[in-house]
């Protein structure tokens, strides 16, 4: 195996899923400029995701639409033309 190819800065983050305010700690090296007060009363670095497993439609079994980059809307006008002309031939 490769030496020194795995990254060395592993700690405790605290992920918050901004869309219901759910949170939860693990391991990971993702960076982060802002911090939290857990409830074990220390403070850990937080990283704020807009979906998790407690709000992704796959999970909970409804259907919510996160688009907070206009993503669909792009797909929709670009492919528009084209579904038109399918549906005329």
């Amino acid at each position: 195996m490769k030496k020194d190819i795995h990254p060395k800065n592993y700690r405790l983050v605290v992920f918050k899923d901004t869309s219901n305010d759910y949170s939860f700690i693990t391991k990971s090296t993702v960076e982060t400029k802002e911090t939290i007060k857990w409830e074990d009363g220390k403070e850990y670095p937080l990283y704020k995701m807009e979906i998790s497993h407690t709000s992704h439609p796959f999970f909970t079994g409804k259907m919510k639409l996160v688009d907070t980059a206009g993503r669909v809307d792009k797909f929709k006008t670009r492919y528009k033309k084209h579904y038109e002309q399918k549906d005329t031939q």
